[in-house]
């Protein structure tokens, strides 16, 4: 059985790991020493106590890489280009570790941790190759009265602020093309998951980030951040977590007229057509549903499948699931962790159990496996069928182990079931037939579309959604181009 007390190696993890505020590459305490406390989700036990950034000391981090932006946008795009290649290697070096530490601060199973890990040290690869590809633009104006300059220049001070799910490859998405482009960067983590925010931190300064050019700023009151807005000095806002959040903070940055990106909620279809492989749509369930136990915003939420295979997956995704195990994210056999805290736990809980009494029926679920630690946020893998038309669960992103699954009869249905959502970030779409699969997919209202596969995330490809999903991508050619201000320059001929 599980305790609340680490093994050692994992304890001087967490003890070694950085704890305060970093501004001006050092790690500082908060005013007055204030902090606040980390949990571990696998026990419920206290993991570590961080400082809190009051609302001056947010005002200083950001003084501070405001202070630094005029040199850093000015150093070489060869120089940044080796800075982050540098973090890319550091963090490659020390994946294992980071693994351990996301596991411990968010509960999520160690193999996945270890894919963010690497996925997040992918980031700073691409855009350290990136750095150096912007390109301007010179030509003549077609009526012959202008040599037109194009420019382009970074946009200046940004701030971020990233959720807790992914507290490694949000900050990555978000600092990479920061620091490529010429920008510096004031960051504030999830108060759930703050210590990847901050060794990842202590990686830019090993690397060569000079001071300044980032600062990383937990707090348990995320308004002596946020409210920063308000400042002339921010060029950028980057978001990342839900979209009510999000739409209130970016009406706070129009007021100043500032570049933002928005990576919102998420309500993701998975539409397993009439020729489907079951076996490649069962398996994908495993990183499109079970990753991160379900904690990821473009995570499968809404399971539409042609009726008549429905009795068919019904019967495999219960049996797959039913062997999966749950336990501690920190122990390596564990296949899926408890979920962020007990907020997550009842939310969860109150979407299957409305959508239980109000006539869907449960295949699996319901209670806890023996063993785990008794104060752990644990949530059982779950498969519902038949879900009621008006049953929250259709319309709310689960955040949970939760598979929930309705039928159509044919591609129009689906499209219309699919589609029937503010929300646009992600689908996932299943069909043998590969020219059937792309006319589905490009009418089917979403930024992102995973083909007969269960992930999306690619430092290479663009990421982001449409509708209430988000604004702006990451990752990939654009994302570079969201810290980059085009600048026109007009010559006579």
């Amino acid at each position: 059985m599980s305790t609340t007390e680490l093994p050692k190696q994992l304890q001087d993890i967490v003890d070694d790991a950085p704890k305060g505020l970093f501004i001006d590459n050092d790690f500082l305490d908060a005013e007055g020493g204030e902090t606040f406390t980390v949990y571990n989700p696998s026990t419920g036990a206290a993991l570590a106590e961080v400082a809190s950034a009051s609302a001056a000391d947010a005002r200083r981090a950001l003084d501070s890489v405001v202070a630094a932006q005029d040199e850093w946008r000015h150093t070489t795009a060869r120089e940044r280009s080796e800075i982050l290649y540098r973090v890319y290697e550091i963090l490659e070096d020390n994946a294992e570790e980071l693994a351990y530490l996301q596991s411990l601060e968010l509960g999520r199973a160690l193999h996945d941790s270890i894919g963010e890990s690497h996925n997040a040290a992918e980031f700073f690869r691409w855009f350290a190759e990136e750095a150096v590809r912007v390109r301007g633009d010179y030509r003549h104006a077609p009526n012959g009265s202008a040599r037109v300059i194009v420019r382009q220049e970074p946009v200046g001070p940004s701030l971020a602020i990233t959720p807790w799910n992914f507290p490694l490859a949000m900050g990555a998405r978000k600092l990479a093309p920061a620091i490529a482009a010429g920008c510096t960067m004031l960051l504030k983590p999830a108060s759930k998951t703050p210590l990847t925010a901050l060794y990842l931190a202590r990686v830019l300064r090993e690397a060569g980030v000079p001071k300044g050019a980032v600062a990383v700023v937990p707090t348990k009151n995320a308004n002596n951040v946020s409210d920063l807005l308000a400042d002339d000095r921010i060029r950028k806002f980057t978001f990342t977590g839900s979209t009510e959040v999000g739409q209130k903070l970016s009406a706070k940055a129009a007021e100043k007229s500032m570049r933002i990106s928005m990576e919102l909620g998420g309500n993701a279809p998975y539409v397993v057509l009439k020729d489907a492989d079951l076996d490649v749509a069962v398996d994908a369930i495993a990183t499109a549903k079970m990753r991160g136990a379900g904690q990821v915003c473009i995570a499968a939420n809404r399971f539409l499948v042609h009726s008549s295979l429905k009795d068919e997956f019904l019967s495999r995704v219960t049996e797959k699931l039913r062997g999966y195990a749950l336990g501690p994210g920190y122990e390596k056999d564990s296949d899926y962790g408890p979920v962020s805290g007990t907020d997550q736990v009842e939310k969860i809980s109150s979407l299957v159990d409305e959508a239980v009494e109000a006539g869907a029926k449960r295949h699996l679920g319901g209670e806890l496996p023996e063993g785990l630690p008794g104060e752990g946020y644990y949530y059982p893998a779950t498969v519902l069928s038949d879900i009621p038309e008006d049953a929250a669960i259709r319309t709310t992103e689960i955040f949970g182990p939760v598979v929930a699954l309705e039928t159509f009869d044919d591609d129009e249905e689906a499209i219309r079931k699919a589609n029937d959502t503010p929300f646009g970030l992600a689908s996932y779409l299943f069909s043998t037939d590969l020219t059937h699969a792309l006319d589905v997919a490009e009418r089917l209202e979403s930024g992102m579309v995973a083909v007969n596969k269960g992930a999306l995330s690619d430092p290479a490809a663009p990421f982001g959604g449409i509708k209430q999903s988000g604004i702006g991508r990451e990752g990939g050619f654009e994302g570079i181009h969201e810290f980059l201000e085009p600048k026109l320059i007009s010559l006579p001929l």
